[in-house]
């Protein structure tokens, strides 16, 4: 096998639930290895890409498959970034790409880290990676929640009222267990236990609100205010070409910041008086009631990245350039 220049090597790697296609460019070594998404193959993976030495390795989300594989890069110390699924299918119907194989997808995100050169960002440490699992199972036990009393609002049956009950009963423990197990995690770590601290200084944060910034977004207090507004999905995009004025509008993100974020900003338009102020003097400029909660949105997360970078919590006069 032919090693290539690792300061020009850039390595694309598809993940399915069973293997690994990979993909390098410049493209000197004709036939690639497939790898299994196991121990073992993991193992064989991080030694093939010690010996090319690439200077990116691109991978994109996948439902949770690459989760472990990350950690696994990221510990042996390999350049890796996770990438958004649809920029890099916009990418590929850019370069006229419309065929969809693994080993094709794997050459995608080559050239899309060859071209493109997304940035390295820090990566969750392996307990992040547990507190993202425990949020997840809790979002979909709270999911479940909700469609089991929907349930019994329709049931007319008693049997069935009392077996929906007994299954609303396990899913309250299993939240509660849950949130227990969250608390546990916090208090240990000095680290997390300072920044949640500071996260929920700001009214309208709360604790789920804040374990969810931590565990997603490890960049919040590490980058620039318009990076961090980007990233998450909050930043405002143009649409303007020639003589056409468009709306500005938000796209792309990490949907569950997103969302958190979303409601955190619903609570803080009203009890925070910085973001209540702000609201309301977008709405009285005649903004739309939406779009001025997004700029909320964008207002708060700003805060939330100034306060975990100077590490000092929220005053009522606090205002972030």
């Amino acid at each position: 096998m032919a090693v290539m220049e690792g300061t020009r090597t850039v390595v694309g790697i598809d993940i399915s639930k069973d293997r690994l296609d990979v993909a390098c460019l410049p493209a000197a070594v004709r036939t690639l290895p497939a790898f299994g998404n196991d121990a073992k193959g993991h193992a064989a993976l991080i030694a093939w890409l010690k010996e090319v030495s690439p200077r990116l390795i691109v991978l994109e989300s996948t439902g949770g498959y690459q989760r472990v594989l990350v950690a696994a890069l990221a510990g042996a110390g390999l350049p890796v970034v996770v990438v958004n699924p649809r920029q890099v299918r916009d990418f590929a119907r850019a370069l006229g790409v419309l065929a969809k194989t693994d080993a094709i997808d794997a050459m995608v995100l080559a050239r899309f880290g060859e071209k493109v050169n997304p940035p390295l960002r820090p990566l969750p440490d392996a307990e992040s990676a547990v507190l993202i699992d425990l949020l997840a199972r809790r979002r979909q036990l709270v999911e479940l929640r909700t469609a089991e009393t929907n349930r019994l609002g329709q049931a007319t049956s008693t049997r069935i009222k009392a077996s929906i009950r007994a299954v609303l009963t396990t899913i309250e423990k299993q939240i509660a267990s849950i949130d227990r197990d969250l608390d546990d995690r916090i208090k240990r770590s000095p680290v997390w236990k300072e920044k949640e601290d500071l996260l929920t200084s700001v009214p309208g944060v709360g604790p789920l609100t804040a374990r969810t910034l931590l565990a997603n977004l490890p960049e919040l207090g590490v980058i620039s205010r318009q990076t961090i507004a980007a990233l998450v999905g909050v930043a405002p995009i143009n649409r303007d070409s020639g003589t056409m004025r468009g709306k500005r509008t938000t796209w792309g993100g990490r949907s569950v910041v997103r969302s958190a974020l979303y409601m955190a900003t619903l609570v803080a338009t009203r009890h925070n008086p910085t973001l209540r102020a702000h609201y309301a003097k977008l709405v009285s400029a005649g903004k739309a009631k939406k779009l001025a909660l997004v700029a909320c949105m964008r207002k708060l997360l700003v805060i939330l990245n100034a306060l975990l970078r100077t590490r000092t919590p929220w005053r009522n006069h606090l205002e972030v350039a």
